[in-house]
């Protein structure tokens, strides 16, 4: 744990994560399960040349040490500009491209960062230039990360962004990221099944309530919005079809 008599700055905003804080030029974040791959994970991306990502420096008093990347976290998601999705888009494809044919990969295609929202980016100037918080990352294919990206920057059923404006959003996303034709093809599928994922992710929470990192309402309503998103899109999806193909 981070010791309090340090000069530490308590970091928020993440749903999964507890006792981060920035000390200095640095965060630390209590050791977890998580730890041994997270590290080696972003090891491997600072020696492939990926610089959109923490540096893993070193464990110290129970927490791990990463290194600061100054900019802005959104605290919430919201509607965001085609260049802000497409940045996100092309960082995560470069996440991707350093983590092909590693150890860590595997026999599947890369290692996923798993929750690439913007909740998890680091913005300078607007624009969105690191990933943090790999908590989560394990080796999958590039379609799961690609499809919750998707939703997270440009799909809601709220539609503060138009419906057709999210549809070229999503287009721009697979545009920027490099999709192949077959992949846009099963782009709309596989946002669909994560959302899903979602649903059962947070349920599985209720069910094993001491384990919950967040109260039985707020599992609740984090349940009913990936409901509602998923059937949203069930609902449109050959609009985003279209704009795929």
């Amino acid at each position: 744990m981070v010791d309090p008599s340090t000069d530490a700055v308590p970091l928020e905003g993440g749903r999964m994560s507890v006792g981060i804080a920035r000390v200095g030029d640095t965060v630390r974040r209590p050791l977890s399960s998580s730890s041994d791959f997270m590290a080696a994970l972003l090891r491997l991306l600072e020696r492939r040349g990926f610089d959109g990502a923490p540096t893993y420096l070193r464990r110290a008093d129970g927490a791990d040490v990463f290194s600061f990347i100054p900019g802005e976290v959104p605290t919430r998601f919201g509607v965001w500009t085609d260049d802000q999705v497409q940045a996100a888009a092309r960082l995560l494809r470069g996440m991707h491209d350093a983590t092909r044919g590693s150890d860590l990969a595997g026999r599947f295609d890369v290692v996923c960062h798993h929750d690439p929202g913007p909740n998890n980016a680091v913005f300078q100037d607007g624009v969105p230039v690191a990933f943090i918080d790999f908590a989560e990352a394990a080796p999958g294919g590039r379609l799961e990360d690609v499809a919750y990206m998707a939703w997270t920057w440009s799909i809601a059923s709220k539609q503060t962004l138009p419906l057709g404006r999210q549809a070229e959003q999503v287009r721009l996303i697979a545009d920027a990221y490099g999709l192949e034709a077959a992949e846009r093809h099963v782009l709309v599928d596989c946002i669909l099944e994560r959302q899903a994922r979602n649903v059962r992710f947070w349920a599985e929470f209720q069910a094993k309530p001491a384990t919950a990192p967040a109260t039985a309402e707020q599992l609740a309503d984090r349940i009913e919005w990936s409901r509602r998103e998923h059937a949203f899109v069930a609902e449109h999806r050959d609009v985003f079809d279209w704009a795929l193909s």
